[in-house]
Formats: structure tokens, C-alpha cells, sequence
């Protein structure tokens, strides 16, 4: 009983939801009798539904009929098509027959012909003389492609562009042609078969054989990367050569592969940068250590010419490093020899680090700069050895990482040390120059103090 009153009252909220708004449901009567109402209404429209389909079935059959009415005469036309297809290709095979047997013996001779036509065809596709005479493979073409015998100006063609071919390749030769990224007509110096470049400004040219006949696309285009170097220079010199003037030039045997592979070497930053994180800061201390140096030169030199400048006066100043030392005679200039010798070698020592200073920095950096090259020596091994172990030694670009790491910043330590030895060697011997000219004037003021002293006892006046 208490499951049957659960149910009802689920029932009864479960309609009273459903039903409108508008609708009064105040006991379960009502609830039923809006169910049956509303069951008689939906039945009514399914019966009108069923009554509309079947007032309709004549209209859709006769839809199907004329479809597949129009289906039978397509495929019927289909038959026909391909009856006619099939009569047309025994009327050209009959046709091949007849031309055949009328060809006799000079059939294979022709057939020869069409053969070797396309194959010079596309060797002179490949080549770059092509690029000055685009149109000199049409003949050939004609004569490879055609099944009819070919007139005797299309065998004289073939043979004929041979001969040129070969006269060609012993050429240098300008001409004006349209080069991919350069606006209109470009002239281009041409050496044989092997090279090309613009004659204003020699920049290397690569070509690009036809894909399809009568193609208008340019078939030359500049290098995405100069050669530069002796190849540069060879081709300026060719520019500026004048007419039966034996020079050396630039000649690719490959015929522009070679030339193509120069976008695929590194420049020197790239290749810098190969040295990873211990490349980096080899540069780095490189750098920061050879402007310190250059500076420490700088300062070195004007260090010593003002000392120069204090040789040649008696009045001593506080702006250079002979002058306090002056000055520090000055001080004791009635005490005894013992006594000047010792204050001046105190100014002098005062002086030394002033004139020493940043020199063992540079020192030691030009010593830590190959050690780090060796530790990215050892840890680009690592790397290479690790990638074989995971990956084999199949593939060596799978190992090109690793041992970049390791020669680069062996190089990059190397490039590092050497000027910073130069520099370091170059400052601590004007820094000694300084010093011994400290020294000598010192023992100068010395003596002459001494002789002073020794014949009236007056100290020294004229230093």
C-alpha cells in the first residue's frame, strides 16, 4: 500500500510538470483524464500521418520509376560509349599496324632516333647552357614523342644540337636572361656548362631544369648562400677580363651541385654557437678579458708617456707615477742615503700594483680558456658516446651533435687564449718598462744624492 502511494504521487508530480499551465489537476481523476486526452489527440495525428503517406505512395513510386528509368539509359549510354572507345582503339592499333609494316626496316632506325632524341633531350634539359637557349629541346621532343617518321630537318636537328652542345661547353659567354628574384631581364656571364653569375656584381647563379615543356618559369635563381672567398675573387677577375685574356675561373665539375652545398656550411657565428653552454661562456670571458686588456694597454701607454713627460722636468707632480716618486725624495732629502734609498723603493713598491693591476687576470683567463675547451672536449664525447649507445652508429648526423660540442669549444678555447697571451705579454712589458725607468731614476736620485752629501753636504737640488 505505502508502494502503491509512492508511485501515485511520482505519477501525479510527473504530470503535473508535463501538463500546462493553464490546466486545473486537483485529484487523480483529472490526472487520468488528461492522460486519455491527450492519448486521443496524439492517436489522431498519427492516423492523419498514415493517411498522408498513403495518399503520397502513388506519387513516390512513380519518383522511382522515372529514376530508374534515367539509370538504364545512362548505363546504356555507357555501353555505348565504351563499344566506341574500344572500335577507335582497334582502328589506332590497326593503324600502328599498317604504320609498321609501311616503316619495314627503317621502323627500328627511327626508333633508334626517338630514343636517343629523348634521351639528349634530357641531358640537355640538365644542362645550363639551356638557360641562354631555352627553345633548342623542342625539336628533340617532337621528334622523341611522335609516333610518325621523323622529316629528315628533325634528324639533321638532333646532331646538329649536339655539335652546338659541344661548341657551347668550351664557351664564356653574357647574355640577358630572367633570373627568380631579380626584376626583369638580368645579364648573366655564363662558363660553359658549369657556372653562372650576374655580370654586375658576380653573384652565383643556380639552375633549375624545366619540369614540363614550354614551362615559363625562370630557370635561373641566385644562391641562397655566395661562395665569397677565392671563388668570389675568380669570377670578379672573369668580369673584368678582357677578350682573349687567359685567366683563371671559377668552374663547378658538378655543374651547380657543389656551389648548392655552400647554403648548408655554417658561418662563423653558427658555427660558434655549436659549442653549446660552455661555448658561450669561453666567448664570453674571451671577450669581456680582451677589452679589459686593450684598455689596460691604453692606460699602460699614457702611464708611460707621462712618465717620460716627468724625465724631462725637475718640478715633480702628483699625476704620474715618477713624480710621487719625486715627491717621496722630497720628503726625505735631509735624512741619509740609507734612508732616501728605502723611502724610494717604498714609492716604488706603492707603485707596482698600480701598473700590475689586471695583469694576472688576463693571465689567468688565457690559462682557464683551453681547460674549458678540453671540458667541452670531454662532455661533447659523452654526448657523442651516448647517442651511440641509444641510437647506434648508423647514422652519424645522430653524432655530429657531440663531436661539434667537443671540436668547437676545443677551437673556441684556442681562439681565446692566444690573443689574450699576446695581450697579456704585450701590457706586463710596458708595465716593466715603466718600472725599470722608475728604478733607474731612483738609483739616479741615489748617486746624485750621495755625491751631494759627500762634498758639502747639501742635498740634491736639480733632480
Amino acid at each position: 500500500m505505502k508502494f502503491f502511494k509512492s508511485t501515485m504521487a511520482a505519477l501525479m508530480g510527473s504530470a503535473l510538470l508535463a501538463a500546462p499551465a493553464s490546466a486545473q489537476i486537483n485529484s487523480i481523476q483529472d490526472l487520468l483524464n488528461q492522460v486519455r486526452a491527450d492519448s486521443a489527440q496524439q492517436e489522431q495525428i498519427n492516423q492523419q500521418r498514415i493517411r498522408d503517406f498513403e495518399s503520397n505512395a502513388s506519387q513516390q513510386t512513380a519518383e522511382l520509376n522515372r529514376a530508374r528509368t534515367e539509370l538504364s539509359n545512362l548505363e546504356a549510354e555507357a555501353r555505348r560509349v565504351e563499344q566506341r572507345f574500344q572500335a577507335n582503339q582497334n582502328q589506332i592499333d590497326a593503324l600502328k599496324a599498317q604504320l609498321t609494316a609501311a616503316q619495314g626496316e627503317f621502323g627500328e632506325v627511327f626508333g633508334l632516333a626517338r630514343s636517343m632524341a629523348g634521351e639528349f633531350k634530357s641531358t640537355l634539359d640538365r644542362s645550363l647552357i639551356t638557360a641562354q637557349m631555352p627553345n633548342r629541346t623542342r625539336v628533340l621532343g617532337d621528334v622523341a614523342n611522335s609516333d610518325a617518321l621523323p622529316s629528315t630537318s628533325d634528324l639533321n636537328a638532333i646532331w646538329q644540337t649536339m655539335l652546338e652542345e659541344i661548341r657551347e661547353q668550351r664557351e664564356v659567354e653574357a647574355f640577358d636572361a630572367q633570373v627568380a628574384g631579380l626584376d626583369g631581364q638580368t645579364s648573366v656571364t655564363r662558363v660553359g656548362p658549369f657556372v653562372a653569375f650576374t655580370t654586375n656584381g658576380g653573384e652565383f647563379l643556380q639552375y633549375n631544369p624545366p619540369v614540363a615543356d614550354g614551362e615559363d618559369l625562370p630557370l635561373l635563381a641566385l644562391l641562397p648562400a655566395q661562395p665569397g672567398g677565392a671563388i668570389q675573387s675568380a669570377a670578379d677577375r672573369l668580369l673584368g677580363a678582357g677578350s682573349g685574356e687567359v685567366i683563371y675561373a671559377p668552374i663547378d665539375p658538378t655543374r651547380g651541385e657543389l656551389l648548392k652545398t655552400f647554403d648548408l656550411r655554417p658561418g662563423p657565428w653558427e658555427r660558434a654557437q655549436q659549442g653549446g653552454v660552455i661555448g658561450n661562456i669561453i666567448m664570453l670571458l674571451g671577450a669581456i678579458t680582451a677589452v679589459l686588456g686593450i684598455l689596460l694597454i691604453v692606460r699602460l701607454f699614457l702611464i708611460r708617456m707621462a712618465v717620460a713627460g716627468q724625465k724631462r722636468k725637475s718640478q715633480p707632480s702628483k699625476s704620474n707615477a715618477l713624480g710621487r716618486v719625486m715627491l717621496a725624495y722630497e720628503g726625505a732629502r735631509n735624512a741619509d742615503a740609507d734612508t732616501v734609498e728605502l723611502k724610494l723603493d717604498e714609492a716604488i713598491l706603492q707603485e707596482s700594483p698600480k701598473l700590475e693591476f689586471g695583469l694576472n687576470f688576463i693571465k689567468l683567463i688565457a690559462g682557464i680558456a683551453p681547460l674549458m675547451g678540453l671540458l667541452g672536449t670531454v662532455t661533447g664525447m659523452i654526448q657523442t658516446f651516448q647517442a651511440m649507445m641509444i641510437y647506434g652508429a648508423g647514422d652519424p648526423q645522430l653524432m655530429a651533435g657531440g663531436i661539434s660540442v667537443a671540436l668547437v669549444t676545443t677551437m673556441l678555447g684556442l681562439i681565446v687564449a692566444i690573443p689574450l697571451l699576446i695581450i697579456h705579454s704585450f701590457a706586463a712589458s710596458m708595465a716593466r718598462s715603466v718600472q725599470a725607468t722608475l728604478e733607474e731614476q731612483s738609483a739616479g736620485i741615489v748617486a746624485r744624492h750621495v755625491e751631494s752629501r759627500g762634498v758639502g753636504g747639501a742635498p740634491v737640488t736639480n733632480i
